[in-house]
């Protein structure tokens, strides 16, 4: 939960009557008058946003003073309990409209979210370095750790949480450091808005025009269509139009004949940000890395990712960076041997070409039809949009009881989103789930789960899931590629995180964990999605309705290690990259794009491929992934791990499921993330199940 504030003069003289005015109008000022208080969407209009964000922060001001003004000695429910409730209309205000801003932007919205991003970071300061509210949070503190003050489990981390907050937010710093930090994280707030909404530019800016159909040789026929939808909708009868989005780039790379159409796709999407015009984020990187090293340093850290990662898991830069260049040196050479096997496969070509970066997924699905006689696109058929999200209900209704009822009555933010009642076993009410799965040009890419409501006591969440995967055409439904229907069991997995939470307390509910600790339950979802027993159950051909056959299972299976040196390394080069650029202690004369290169070229990264995401669009270390990039793998360690103790028992044994329900998907963060881990699997990770997993080893 982010309780944000600020001091501010509102400019109101008939307070009274006009207040009352805009109360009644203003959907935000009071809880939604609707069934399980879901957003309003029916009744909140753009010109609600920026009075609700103002009376929010005057309200929380208010709150604050009413803690600091108490005149009883500071406890546990006085303080720390009345700041964690603090702020209601603010967390009501916050949800809906940084959700918009995600998944349903404009222009409008983006305007505002530059608008309020400052004073919004100006109020979080206001609170955090407010000195006597400090002193209250440090005097509980300091009373547990002598021993008189008695809390719970949960009450202590909470309580640490906060007082880690403080400290973390410059509470001990001098006044002169703490003016400082207010105008780094003022400046921070509006950067990375904008290098977002730099690549969000970029992303709908490019549309690779096809007119000769000779030109989509190899392409499916699922992805012509689409294809042919867009230039449509662009005003381009009788022509296709692909885009950078995922769903309809990487069907170019896998499959066009047409090599130029290829590399053309490929060099857009990996040079975003790096034009030299205005939608360039090479100096805005420089400076939100220049403004981050400064704050770590006046907070007393050598560098930024050390200030991140204190609060982590991994404690320390030097573990992340041990482990990571550990996988690395497995990944990288697995790369070179698949590099090698494509090469084979181009020379056999008699064309006398090179393997370049746009080449390796259009040489790998020729490589899976000649090794394992399956092309991916003969599996998209049984992988319709519906079938994967009923195998996903099936899944989470086996493991944990838990059913979903699709209603239609809860009011959306676009026609495209679909709402759930979500109960539990005994058919009480567990919280109402979103779902936004379809692209559009409003949407950033990529695929994220959050909330318009925490889970506290008494009160249960409000979680959305949002991806971009391939979208209908015609009588095609939206078909799905293998990695998609695991990304829809992925964020369903922090979805279950949110939506199984029984915590006393918003700050330590659900998903409000460590961030090496977040995609433990969101990665473990995705082993089912796979499992030969849960395909037979959900993976349908949308047209013959026939079950995925037995002989493309065991393909499936077989393949199962197919490119993963490409895939690892990939990856392992985005968290090396995110680690290298936060481990920086002086960013003078820092080039990013040549520093990029140059930390590549030092670990022997090939060139025929490219990190996962390059600097100049690295949109998960603006969006709270700095010096976090690693938590994907690290977390995979603990998934990989986890997933095995199912194998052992039965992938879908009660007990084994009740165990990991109780111990990690109720928790939240009220409790030592590897003290719950090792509750539930009775010994700590083993990194051998990722090795094997990854085909690493």
């Amino acid at each position: 939960m982010k309780h944000l504030a600020i001091a501010l003069a509102m400019s109101c003289i008939t307070f009274g009557c006009s207040q009352k005015a805009e109360n009644a109008s203003n959907p935000f000022l009071t809880e939604f008058q609707t069934p399980y208080g879901t957003p309003d969407f029916n009744r909140i209009k753009p010109e609600h946003y920026e009075p609700a964000f103002l009376q929010g922060m005057e309200q929380q001001n208010k709150e604050i003073k009413a803690i600091v003004e108490n005149p009883e000695a500071p406890t546990f429910e006085n303080t720390i309990v009345a700041l964690d409730n603090s702020g209601e209309i603010l967390n009501r205000v916050s949800g809906v409209f940084f959700a918009l801003a995600e998944a349903d932007t404009n222009d409008e919205l983006m305007a505002l979210e530059a608008k309020i991003a400052p004073m919004l970071s100006e109020h979080s300061d206001n609170i955090y370095l407010n000195a006597d509210l400090y002193k209250r949070v440090a005097a509980l503190h300091d009373q547990e750790e002598a021993g008189t003050l008695k809390l719970t489990t949960e009450q202590h981390y909470l309580l640490d949480k906060y007082y880690k907050g403080f400290i973390r937010s410059g509470a001990g710093l001098d006044a002169a450091k703490q003016e400082r930090l207010r105008a780094i994280n003022k400046e921070l707030s509006t950067l990375t808005i904008e290098f977002g909404n730099h690549v969000l530019a970029e992303n709908n800016a490019y549309k690779l025009i096809v007119d000769k159909k000779e030109d989509l040789a190899g392409l499916p026929e699922s992805a012509i269509a689409i294809a042919a939808d867009e230039a449509k909708a662009e005003g381009l009868e009788g022509k296709w139009v692909f885009t950078l989005q995922e769903s309809s780039r990487l069907p170019v790379l896998q499959y066009a004949q047409n090599r130029e159409m290829r590399k053309n796709i490929y060099q857009a999407y990996t040079s975003m940000g790096n034009h030299g015009d205005a939608n360039d984020n090479k100096e805005i990187l420089k400076r939100i890395l220049t403004l981050r090293l400064e704050k770590a340093q006046l907070m007393g850290y050598t560098n930024y990712a050390e200030y991140v990662l204190a609060d982590n898991m991994a404690k320390t830069p030097q573990n992340v960076m041990d482990f990571l260049h550990n996988l690395w040196g497995y990944s990288i050479e697995n790369a070179k041997k698949e590099a090698a096997e494509l090469q084979q496969i181009m020379d056999r070509e008699g064309k006398g070409e090179k393997l370049e970066a746009w080449d390796w997924w259009y040489y790998a699905e020729k490589l899976r039809k000649e090794k394992y006689d399956l092309n991916e696109d003969e599996i998209r058929p049984y992988f319709s949009e519906e079938d994967v999200r009923n195998g996903l209900f099936y899944v989470v209704n086996k493991l944990y009881g838990i059913t979903l009822t699709a209603v239609d009555s809860i009011s959306v933010y676009n026609k495209d989103v679909k709402t759930y009642l979500v109960n539990d076993a005994d058919g009480s009410f567990l919280g109402i789930f979103y779902s936004d799965y379809m692209p559009r040009a409003s949407k950033r890419s990529g695929a994220w789960m959050s909330n318009f409501r925490e889970q506290w006591q008494g009160v249960r969440p409000l979680i959305y899931n949002v991806a971009s995967f391939t979208k209908p055409s015609g009588d095609i439904p939206s078909l799905l590629t293998i990695d998609e229907a695991r990304t829809m069991f992925h964020e369903f997995g922090h979805a279950l995180h949110g939506m199984l939470s029984q915590c006393t307390y918003k700050g330590v509910s659900g998903t409000s964990v460590a961030q090496d600790f977040v995609e433990l339950p969101s990665q473990i979802m995705e082993h089912w999605a796979i499992e030969p027993e849960v395909m037979k159950v959900y993976a349908k051909h949308y047209k013959t309705r026939e079950v995925l056959p037995d002989s493309l299972i065991a393909k499936i299976e077989n393949q199962a290690l197919f490119n993963q040196g490409f895939m690892t390394t990939e990856l392992l080069a985005a968290a090396l990259l995110d680690m290298e650029f936060h481990t920086l202690t002086s960013t003078d004369n820092l080039d990013v794009v040549a520093y990029e290169k140059q930390v590549m070229d030092r670990l022997g990264l090939i060139p025929q491929i490219a990190p996962r995401y390059r600097a100049t669009y690295f949109n998960h270390i603006m969006g709270g992934y700095e010096a976090g990039y690693y938590s994907y793998l690290w977390a995979e360690r603990l998934d990989a791990d986890a997933f095995e103790a199912f194998k052992e028992h039965g992938i879908f044994d009660p007990a084994t499921a009740t165990a990991f329900r109780k111990n990690i998907l109720e928790k939240g963060g009220s409790d030592d993330p590897m003290k719950l881990y090792h509750t539930f699997r009775g010994a700590d990770p083993s990194l051998e199940p990722l090795l094997k997993n990854r085909g690493l080893k």
